[in-house]
């Protein structure tokens, strides 16, 4: 595991000292992690719907598509 040594003003090191309390976390670094995993799923969420608003226009969605689906889906349990 890599470290990091950051710098907070006072009023930052007391937030993140009452937020480590608060939330039970274990330690600093436990909370300053989960913050960049939160973080980090944000963007990849943020990725994922803009790719799908740029991969065209929606279809919409029948009964038939969903008959399809489960078609498609049979035929790979076969395979």
């Amino acid at each position: 595991m890599a470290t990091m040594n950051i710098s907070l003003t006072d009023d930052l090191k007391a937030f993140v000292d009452q937020q480590v309390a608060e939330h039970a976390y274990a330690s600093t670094s436990e909370y300053l992690r989960d913050l960049i995993r939160k973080q980090r799923d944000i963007e990849k969420l943020r990725g994922l719907l803009l790719e799908g608003f740029n991969s065209g226009p929606a279809e919409p969605v029948t009964p038939e598509t969903f008959k399809q689906m489960r078609e498609e889906l049979r035929e790979r349990v076969r395979k």
